[in-house]
């Protein structure tokens, strides 16, 4: 089985920064793509960031030029940098991760594991 465990969420202001971070732990032979997502109550998860096996990233418009998406393949964890933070970024952040596991043997398989969520709120 595989546990992703996600941390650093908090109070910030507007303005300020906060680095979350996302580790992941288990059977896991290879991480081919990670993700940050974020969710508000009554909406819909939406993407946030995506950073693929080859370090290609991907950004949702809203966050361009001030969250940053990066990983320690060593540690298997995702980063995610957020810098000038709004009051609309409050919400809870989740990161995703789609992997293949081992059990003797590399399965070869994509499976999609979700963190359990940290809460970001911007608020003077």
């Amino acid at each position: 089985q595989v546990l992703l465990v996600e941390s650093g969420g908090g109070l910030v202001q507007p303005g300020g920064s906060l680095r979350l971070s996302c580790a992941a732990s288990g059977s896991i032979f290879s991480i081919n793509a990670w993700g940050w997502y974020r969710q508000v109550p009554g909406k819909q998860r939406e993407l946030v960031a995506t950073l693929a096996g080859d370090g290609t990233t991907n950004y949702a418009d809203f966050v361009k030029g001030r969250f940053t998406i990066s990983r320690d393949n060593a540690e298997n964890t995702v980063y995610l940098q957020m810098n000038s933070l709004k009051p609309e970024d409050t919400a809870v952040y989740y990161c995703n991760a789609v992997l293949w596991q081992i059990h003797i043997t590399p399965d070869y398989i994509d499976h999609e594991y979700w963190g359990q969520g940290t809460q970001v709120t911007v608020s003077s």
